[in-house]
């Protein structure tokens, strides 16, 4: 039967490719195809001009992603790869994104230097934060089990939304400066973020420097963690499971596994992800025993007709 359905699915996509219909419209008769043939599609398309950053997934088969560009979030089912925005932005960047068990998304501003959190049933904004007034770029943002902690790409410091009973929001954000062994300098600096495997502490990435750090979410003191010699180069976005870190590095269309021990003070590069689809995929969700990947397609100049997808691989 399967069989019978890929055999289908083949040849409705060589009438399409066959057609002349525009490029878009080839890229979704791919996703429909594949999703018919196999259950689930391993690639499928965002809008033309959404220039895609952040990625979360769940509650339920359900990705969302932000747009860097308008704000917008993104909202696709995996199970066929079509979707539609669910929350308009505020002309500012949607980057790191992550949902909670509350039917909640965390959303990192970028350089609007903000952050809000969007109810994933309505797409209203439930709250939003002014995060600093200084020129930032607020990147990622974590949820432990009592807060959400933003990484900024520009200043030395994270920020806290300290979470009450029952997931209640708080008034205001609280800064953290971050210390100790890790050094801002020109360009991206701490990206993704992470909590480490005994959940004491975070990790965070720093893109220019390729190097990972521990921090102290008390203090904001940060130690290196030891990869042997392995850089972390372009590192973007992180996802943590159990003990195995899955690091982006987003120009080298890549992703690091990372084995860390148990603490997180030193891990070991087992092996590098690559596949040829990938166009400087950002950051990285799982769902089963998929991972999945926004192609931000940085090297590409970007129009209100540029063609962007997502990638999913065996992890």
């Amino acid at each position: 039967m399967r069989s019978a359905i890929l055999k289908t699915a083949l040849s409705t996509l060589v009438v399409v490719l066959l057609s002349g219909v525009p490029a878009q419209a080839t890229v979704q008769a791919t996703v429909q195809a594949t999703a018919q043939a196999t259950g689930k599609p391993d690639t499928f398309a965002l809008p033309n001009g959404f220039q895609p950053e952040g990625i979360a997934i769940g509650p339920g088969p359900y990705a969302y992603f932000g747009s860097r560009a308008s704000g917008d979030i993104y909202r696709a089912d995996l199970r066929t790869g079509e979707g539609s925005v669910i929350s308009k932005g505020p002309g500012t960047p949607s980057l790191g994104l992550k949902t909670d068990g509350r039917g909640r998304l965390f959303v990192a501003g970028g350089a609007g230097g903000d952050a809000r959190v969007v109810d994933l049933r309505t797409g209203e904004v439930v709250k939003s934060y002014k995060l600093t007034a200084d020129p930032a770029f607020v990147n990622d943002v974590i949820l432990t089990g009592r807060a959400a902690y933003f990484t900024d790409s520009r200043n030395p410091v994270l920020y806290k939304l300290e979470l009450g009973r029952g997931g209640a929001l708080p008034g205001e954000a609280v800064k953290i400066p971050l210390s100790g062994a890790i050094q801002y300098t020109t360009g991206n600096n701490a990206n993704g973020i992470a909590p480490s495997p005994d959940r004491e502490s975070l990790l965070i990435v720093q893109s220019n420097t390729g190097k990972l750090f521990e921090v102290d979410p008390a203090s904001g003191v940060t130690t290196e963690v030891d990869l042997g010699g392995e850089s972390l180069v372009n590192g973007d976005g992180l996802l943590l499971e159990g003990r195995t870190l899955y690091a982006v590095q987003n120009r080298l269309n890549a992703i690091a596994v990372v084995s860390l021990t148990r603490d997180g003070a030193s891990g070991k590069v087992v092996k590098r992800l690559t596949d040829p689809r990938f166009d400087i995929p950002t950051t990285v969700a799982a769902s089963g025993k998929r991972l999945y990947l926004p192609n931000a397609r940085f090297t590409t100049t970007p129009a209100p007709d540029t063609p962007y997808s997502v990638v999913a691989v065996k992890r």
